[in-house]
């Protein structure tokens, strides 16, 4: 796996996590976080739970598919990406347009929107 590639997993799994969170065990939510948002090595985790790397891993694992199992089912990701680019979209669409006060109106309609 090349640096690319686990740099945009690990962006994934921290896009996941923010959506799916609620939905793993305390034990799921710890060691994704150390893991991802932390930064944490195998080995530190394991010293910190006082368990093997494997079963770190194992954990870590199983959470990863968790994670992708309820986005494949859920979707709040892959929504919240198209909501994101469709208003990106919008925004150079109002750039383009003419009069003052329907432009403004439209950028406040986006601000609100981004903002859900």
């Amino acid at each position: 796996m090349t640096i690319s590639d686990a740099l945009e997993k690990a962006n994934r799994m921290n896009l996941l996590y923010d959506f799916y969170a609620p939905l793993l065990t305390d034990k799921q939510q710890k060691y994704l976080q150390y893991y991802f948002h932390e930064n944490y090595s195998l080995a530190e985790i394991a010293g910190q739970f006082h368990i093997s790397r494997q079963a770190v891993y194992e954990h870590i694992r199983r959470s990863e598919v968790a994670l992708e199992e309820y986005e494949l089912h859920l979707k709040l990701l892959e929504n919240f990406e198209k909501r994101t680019d469709y208003l990106q979209q919008m925004e150079q669409v109002v750039e383009t347009l003419g009069e003052e006060e329907q432009v403004a109106q439209l950028k406040a309609m986006i601000r609100k929107l981004k903002q859900c």
